[in-house]
C-alpha cells in the first residue's frame, strides 16, 4: 500500500484489517430472511405477488422472529428455517451457511439485522417472498472503530415451512472509520449484459482542500468461497476527487462484487455492490 506515511490517522494496518472487516461482513449478507409460515393458509390462487399489507400476520412474525435470532448470534434459532437441501444463488450450502454465520459473529458480535418484506405471492409448491435486509454494526480494531451499513435485496422460495432456495437481486454495503471518513456516491447500474461495457464512478462529495486523496477498486467474481477470503489492496495517490473506472462483463451470466477503498486525513470509506450479469432477454 503506498503513500500511507502521509496519513497519520489512517496507518497501514487500519487499512489492511479494515478490508478484511469489509470481506468478512460480506458473509453477513447470505443471512437472508425468509419466512416459514403455514402454507395453507394462503390463497393459492394468486397470480401476481401481493403487497407486505395484505401478507398474513404469521408471516409478519417470523420475520420479527429471524432478525431477534440473528441479532442475538442465535444460530440454531436461524437455521431452523433453512431445508436441508437449501440452495442459494452464490453457491451456498445449509452446511456453509452454519460455518460462515459461527465465524462471523464470533468475530463481529455487534451485528443488528433488520428485515423489510416487499412483496410475496403463493406458488404451486409453497410461498415466494422478496425481502430486503439491513445490517448495522461497529467494530474496534486496533482502538479505531470502524461502521457498517448495508443491505440486501432476496428472493426467497419456502416449501414445507422452509427456505429451500434463495436469489440475491442486490446488495450494497458500506463501511467508513475515523473522525471524517469521505462521503461517497456510487455510480454503478445493478445489471449488465455479458460482455457489456460498464462505468463505476467512486466519487467524493465534499471538497478535499490539501488533503492527499487514495483509493483503489477492487472486481471480485461473487463465489461461496469468496465469502471468507480476503483479498489484499493497492492504493493509489489519487489526482481527482475520486475512483473512475470502466470495466467489462464477464461472458456468461455471474455476479460481481465492485468494491472501492477511499482514504483521506480524516478516515477511510470502503464500498462493495454487486454487479449482476444477465442475460438480455
Amino acid at each position: 500500500m503506498r503513500y500511507l506515511s502521509t496519513l497519520p490517522t489512517a496507518p497501514m494496518c487500519l487499512v489492511l484489517v479494515a478490508k478484511s472487516r469489509l470481506k468478512s461482513w460480506k458473509t453477513a449478507f447470505f443471512l437472508t430472511f425468509g419466512v416459514a409460515i403455514a402454507l395453507n393458509q394462503l390463497p393459492l390462487n394468486r397470480a401476481d405477488a401481493a403487497t407486505p399489507e395484505t401478507a398474513p400476520a404469521a408471516l409478519k412474525q417470523v420475520l420479527t422472529q429471524i432478525d431477534t435470532a440473528a441479532t442475538n448470534k442465535n444460530v440454531a434459532g436461524v437455521l431452523q428455517y433453512y431445508s436441508p437441501k437449501f440452495t442459494h444463488s452464490d453457491g451456498l450450502t445449509r452446511q456453509t451457511l452454519e460455518q460462515s454465520l459461527t465465524q462471523l459473529w464470533k468475530q463481529h458480535p455487534q451485528l443488528t439485522y433488520r428485515t423489510e418484506l416487499k412483496s410475496w405471492q403463493p406458488i404451486a409448491s409453497g410461498i415466494q417472498a422478496e425481502t430486503v435486509t439491513y445490517i448495522t454494526g461497529t467494530q474496534t480494531v486496533n482502538g479505531q472503530q470502524l461502521k457498517l451499513d448495508a443491505s440486501l435485496e432476496t428472493r426467497h422460495k419456502i416449501e414445507n415451512n422452509q427456505i429451500v432456495r434463495q436469489d440475491v437481486i442486490a446488495e450494497n454495503n458500506r463501511i467508513t472509520s475515523g473522525q471524517n471518513p469521505p462521503s461517497v456516491k456510487i455510480n454503478l447500474p445493478s445489471q449488465v449484459r455479458p460482455g457489456q461495457e460498464f462505468s463505476f464512478d467512486a466519487i467524493v462529495q465534499e471538497p478535499l482542500e490539501n488533503d492527499l486523496l487514495l483509493g483503489s477498486v477492487l472486481e471480485e467474481p461473487v463465489t461461496a468461497n469468496g465469502y471468507l477470503t480476503f483479498p489484499t489492496v493497492d492504493l493509489e495517490l489519487l489526482s481527482s476527487g475520486g475512483v473512475f473506472k470502466v470495466g467489462r462483463a464477464p461472458k456468461t451470466p455471474t455476479s460481481q462484487w465492485i468494491s472501492a477503498v477511499l482514504v483521506r486525513h480524516g478516515g477511510i470509506t470502503m464500498v462493495t455492490q454487486r454487479l449482476r450479469v444477465v442475460d438480455g432477454k
